[in-house]
């Protein structure tokens, strides 16, 4: 079994990252997801600790929607954060799911170290893992920063 696909005890969760939890299910709670049904809150959690909350909002044109990870993401770069150092999921489904690719993109834009963590609907199990775990091959700034002969612009 891979450590990313490891269940832990919502017990083994730190009483910050509860903290966190809290905040992700009250986001949740606002998720306007009418066509899929699939709810979820996040809180990202800045270099100065600072916490910013989202949720998914769907959009009858679907390529219009947009996860609650770039949602709160979004809300924090517009607050003034500009590092993520952890990023915490209430997923809707018993198994804890992880970001998707675009998310994934995201958060490596602004916390290519963060921790990402997940947890199920009950409340009751986690996933954590690192971004290097989730997206070893991701691209970044560094990427668009060479030329073809590999020189930097």
């Amino acid at each position: 079994m891979r450590n990313i696909d490891k269940l832990y005890p919502i017990l083994e969760l730190s009483s910050d990252l509860k903290v966190m939890f809290g905040y992700a299910i009250g986001a949740q709670e606002n998720s306007y997801a009418p066509y899929s049904g699939f709810h979820v809150g996040c809180v990202v959690k800045d270099d100065a600790g600072l916490l910013h909350t989202g949720c998914n909002v769907e959009n009858a044109s679907y390529s219009a929607t947009i996860c609650a990870e770039r949602v709160a993401i979004t809300k924090m770069i517009s607050e003034g954060g500009n590092q993520i150092k952890t990023v915490l999921l209430a997923s809707p489904t018993e198994i804890p799911v992880f970001p998707c690719g675009i998310c994934l993109q995201t958060i490596q834009e602004f916390g290519p170290q963060a921790e990402i963590i997940s947890v199920n609907s009950l409340g009751s199990l986690f996933k954590k893992a690192s971004m290097k775990e989730l997206n070893p091959s991701s691209f970044s700034t560094e990427q668009l920063r060479l030329n073809n002969n590999g020189d930097v612009f």
